[in-house]
Order: structure tokens, then sequence, then C-alpha cells
């Protein structure tokens, strides 16, 4: 590669750190969405005991509990789905970018395009993670009084 062209990348490579923060961003994103699938799992698991061993009031208490918390590990898989699909296109983005420099291509729209889903996979991602937020102050609802929201 010569100078001239290494010289053409570095524009390139400058474009390119918007979508690696990106990517870096949603990352620790993820990080939480799965902490909180894995705390969803953990209570889960506590729960159906529960209610194999316990007596009918308090099976009755776990199964309103489970399907509180069966739909919240919906939700957060969505949202980690939609976070991960977030990432793959930055990550695909990034790849676009460096192959139209080094061939020479014209494919603005392409980029916007991967760009634009990108973005909104990501809106996606949190808009659903809210709901899953919301639906643990059902859980909680329940747990201090008794009742659902």
């Amino acid at each position: 590669m010569t100078q001239q062209r290494i010289a053409e990348l570095v524009p390139i490579l400058q474009v390119a750190m918007g979508p690696a923060i990106l990517i870096s961003g949603v990352g620790l994103l993820l990080l939480t969405m799965t902490n909180r699938f894995g705390r969803i799992i953990d209570r889960s698991r506590i729960l159906a005991d529960a209610r194999r061993t316990g007596g009918d009031e308090e099976r009755a208490l776990a199964e309103t509990q489970i399907s509180i918390l069966w739909r919240r590990a919906r939700l957060v898989r969505m949202a980690i789905v939609f976070g991960c699909l977030s990432v793959l296109l930055a990550a695909a983005l990034v790849i676009v970018l460096f192959i139209a420099a080094l061939a020479r291509l014209e494919i603005a729209w392409i980029v916007v395009a991967l760009f634009a889903a990108c973005l909104l996979t990501l809106i996606a991602s949190l808009v659903v993670f809210l709901q899953e937020i919301d639906s643990s102050l059902e859980a909680l609802n329940f747990d201090l009084f008794g009742r659902r929201s």
C-alpha cells in the first residue's frame, strides 16, 4: 500500500470511530441487560421450586410472580436481540466504509441505511428495555401489596 493510499484511509478511520464508539456503548447496555436477564432467571428458578414444594397459597403467589417474571424475561430477551442487531449493523457499517474506501465506491445510500438501521434497532432496544423496567414495578407492587397494577 502506498503512502498516498494510507493517507486516504485516515479520514475513513476517523469516520469509522463513530460506529466503533457506538459498539462500545451498546456493549455496556447489553451487559446491563444480560445481568437483569440473569437475575430474572435466578428468581424464576427460586419461585419454581417454591411452586413445586409450597402450600396452596404459596403456589398461587409463586405462580403470579412467575408469570410476571416470564413477561419480563421475554422483554429483556427482545431488548438484547435489538441491541445485538444494533452492534452487528454498526460493525457492518465499519466494514462497508472500508470496502467503499478501498474500492473507491460511491455507496453513501448504503452507509446511511446501515447507520439509520443501527440507530433504529438501538431505539427499539431501549424502548423494550423501558417496558421491562415498567414491568419490574408491577412485580414490586405485587411483592409489596399483593396485587398487580
